[in-house]
């Protein structure tokens, strides 16, 4: 085998990060090259009470990124380029003299609490998704400033860059300040029509337009490391590539999705985003009423999807359970889920009961208390509910995306680490009756990748890429069972959602 390229690719999601090697390999026949995947680095992303407020250890972030810089070249790899994608919508301010203004806010920080509201009132509903597009949630970051601007934030007053999660992370390594067009998408103060900047309603809303930078986009060199971040890690100055930042998008980038035909993909982990891609976005009063955002995605689309609450909800039962001294690996708590009785109990994902973290347990129990069905008790039956609620939640999404484009997806591409979860595969089949692909399990740092790749010639276009993953990594296909089971089970699903 002969190497073509190696890159390094940093995927940071709510509460872990990893660092991974891509290897571009080709055999000596000259058949499909394969990228060969391997983890270098692993470590935790949590979120830091101060106060009343919740914040990101941005530099906690950083450090671990240059412990993978330096332990790539110290393994040998030697890569020419990294990539950093994230969670979308937060961000860090900078000063005038490009130092960081105090610690990045979490997007589940209670700040924004009632703020959609209160822009809906001001603005109105309709205006705000026809310029934006988004769904209307709390954390997207026209809530965050508001809410900063209401509360007279020195920060924001002293800010002159606004620089998003994994564009300040970059600036952090390459002394480069640039905004990626995917992650601009994800603040609700860009224009997805025009693929600018909404100036008059940052005018209105009293935020500086003089913090955001004209984006680039997925597939533009950055800049190599700094000087000092070198003689640090006692490194070579590789080259910093902007990849679809938005983790999200680069998960888009990695689906083994042949020909172009359109097809329905859910990316699944702590959130679960269900879409499919498109040429334009769709920005409509049918999508509004269902609430679909649009989203730039890599190689010149736009994702049409539904963001829907995900293993968030079973990741806090895990931590109240470990809290409680309970010694449960994740294949434990589904071993449990599947020996309970289906669809004893049946939750809405999306209610804002779930939204924060803590008491996950007693949100569950007081939800099912409320809506008079049987109460969760043993770590069996509330896993079982989340996972066939999430699974219902899917199909829902799925019917109400087909409405909206007029498409007859064929089955769902599932790509993420959620797809280790088996049962849950299992699941969405049974769901939406139709077949579920799941592949690769770490679909945004192999779309991080598939860019770097991209902008080192090595791919030529975002089909190449996708090829090249279909190549590398294997799917897993799951067939639907007991469909009749199922669509009853979604009846009573739909009425909760009333």
């Amino acid at each position: 085998m002969t190497k073509l390229a190696t890159v390094l690719a940093f995927d940071l999601g709510a509460s872990s990060g990893r660092a991974l090697i891509g290897e571009l390999m080709s055999d000596e026949a000259g058949g499909q090259p394969r990228l060969k995947v391997t983890e270098i680095h692993r470590f935790q992303n949590e979120a830091v009470a101060v106060g009343p407020h919740l914040h990101w250890d941005i530099l906690r972030l950083l450090q671990e990124l240059k412990i993978a810089i330096r332990k790539a070249f110290q393994d040998g790899y030697a890569p020419q380029t990294f990539g950093i994608d994230t969670w979308g919508v937060d961000f860090g301010l900078l000063d005038a003299n490009g130092e960081l203004l105090g610690n990045p806010y979490h997007y589940r920080d209670p700040q924004t609490e009632g703020i959609v509201e209160e822009l809906i009132a001001l603005i109105g509903k309709d205006t705000l998704y026809e310029q934006g597009g988004l769904q209307f949630m709390p954390f997207n970051t026209i809530n965050q400033l508001y809410a900063m601007k209401k509360a007279g934030s020195a920060m924001l007053t002293a800010a002159s860059t606004l620089l998003l999660t994994p564009d300040l992370l970059a600036y952090f390594l390459t002394g480069v300040k640039v905004c990626e067009f995917t992650m601009a998408t994800t603040t609700q103060l860009f224009l997805p029509k025009e693929q600018a900047w909404n100036v008059p309603l940052m005018e209105r809303l009293g935020i500086p337009k003089v913090l955001f930078l004209d984006p680039i986009h997925p597939g533009t060199r950055i800049g190599p490391l700094t000087s000092e971040v070198c003689a640090e890690l006692d490194v070579p100055p590789i080259e910093a590539i902007a990849v679809g930042t938005h983790d999200t998008e680069s998960a888009i980038a990695a689906i083994p999705a042949e020909g172009a035909s359109a097809f329905a993909y859910l990316v699944c982990g702590t959130w679960s985003l269900l879409g499919t891609e498109r040429k334009q976005p769709l920005v409509t009063s049918e999508a509004m009423a269902l609430d679909f955002s649009n989203e730039g995605g890599v190689g010149d689309t736009y994702q049409l999807l539904k963001n829907i609450m995900g293993l968030w909800i079973l990741q806090e039962c895990k931590r109240e359970w470990d809290e409680q001294g309970k010694k449960l690996t994740f294949a434990d708590i589904v071993a449990e889920a599947e020996r309970a009785e289906p669809f004893r109990s049946i939750i809405h994902p999306d209610d804002p009961l779930f939204y924060s973290p803590s008491g996950m347990i007693e949100r569950i129990q007081a939800y099912c208390r409320q809506t008079s069905q049987p109460i969760p008790e043993s770590i069996g039956q509330l896993a079982r509910c989340v996972l066939e609620s999430l699974a219902l939640r899917y199909r829902q999404a799925l019917e109400q995306m087909e409405v909206l484009t007029g498409e007859a997806f064929k089955g769902l591409h599932m790509v993420g680490g959620g797809i280790q979860n088996k049962l849950l595969c299992q699941f969405t089949a049974n769901a939406i009756g139709r077949p579920v692909w799941a592949g690769p399990v770490e679909a945004s740092a192999i779309g991080n990748m598939l860019m770097q790749l991209t902008a080192l010639r090595e791919c030529s276009d975002l089909r190449e890429a996708r090829r090249l993953a279909a190549a590398s990594f294997p799917v897993e296909a799951y067939a639907w069972e007991q469909a009749d089971y199922w669509n009853t089970a979604y009846a009573r699903f739909e009425k909760l959602s009333e």
